[in-house]
């Protein structure tokens, strides 16, 4: 394990200079198959596979889940060594910002709706400290998961936009039996919330369901979301978009994709999830 960017940064040098190439698969720790998806994928494509565990201050509203968020680095690094991850970057808060810490990177239009909209300030913060990273790690390849679709994008267009020489991969998002999206945040559902929250995966297959039947009216299509998820007792919408996925702009019908994406609270709890329909 290493906790200090200088560290970090000399050993990724170093398997450069071997003409080895990095994977690097950016998280905030409590691990699940979402994560250990991403770095099999890396293992797959990449000689030296680099996971960051980072829980970023901020990226994090003043009423957000900070202090709280669920925190397990002994598990985070047994799974991770069991998966074949050569280096565990774990930083302390301090030591990214460090006293006097001034420059934040400033993400665009991509980045103003969605999450976006819902968490002022949110993705300030992720391009912050992605690109921090990418600078420590220095990577040839990082692993997204699509579940966080907006996020990968506001990623994709930083690394266009300031020239850094990183590739992104988005892989699938990776899903409970039932269908819940895997997230870090599922741990604070309670057992009667967790039995509900399944509509939100059932809706999104709904829509697709419209969609691959030729429905292009997105007002009847967001309503059939929206019916099958206010079956539930708990979970309540936040918003419902169906957004062309490469400039997340409303979708026309000349739209070849549709990206559908959702949010919703349940209890304190906010969920995201999405799906793709060609």
């Amino acid at each position: 394990m290493i906790k200090t960017p200088g560290t970090m940064n000399s050993v990724s040098r170093m398997r450069h200079k071997e003409n080895k190439s990095i994977g690097f698969v950016p998280t905030m720790g409590c691990l699940h198959e979402g994560h250990l998806s991403l770095v099999r994928k890396a293992k797959v494509e990449c000689d030296v596979v680099v996971l960051s565990i980072f829980v970023n201050p901020i990226q994090f509203g003043p009423r957000e889940d900070f202090k709280r968020y669920p925190r397990y680095p002994s598990k985070d690094k047994m799974l991770a060594r069991r998966e074949g991850v050569d280096y565990i970057f774990m930083p302390a808060p301090p030591v990214m910002y460090p006293e006097n810490f001034q420059t934040c990177v400033l993400p665009g239009k991509l980045s103003s709706g969605l999450s976006g909209a819902a968490r002022p300030g949110h993705f300030k913060g992720v391009c912050t400290v992605v690109a921090k990273l990418f600078n420590i790690v220095e990577p040839d390849t990082a692993y997204f998961g699509q579940k966080d679709f907006q996020q990968a994008q506001v990623v994709k267009q930083m690394i266009k936009d300031l020239n850094m020489n990183v590739g992104v991969k988005i892989l699938p998002i990776v899903r409970e039996p039932d269908g819940l999206a895997m997230s870090s945040r599922n741990r604070y559902l309670n057992d009667s919330e967790r039995k509900e929250v399944p509509v939100l995966y059932e809706s999104l297959r709904e829509a697709k369901r419209l969609i691959r039947d030729g429905c292009r009216n997105t007002g009847k299509i967001k309503k059939t979301i929206k019916k099958t998820i206010n079956t539930a007792k708990y979970v309540n919408i936040e918003y419902i978009k169906l957004l062309n996925p490469d400039t997340l702009e409303p979708v026309d019908k000349n739209d070849k994709k549709f990206l559908v994406v959702i949010a919703a609270r349940v209890g304190k709890v906010r969920l995201i999830d999405n799906v793709i329909v060609s």
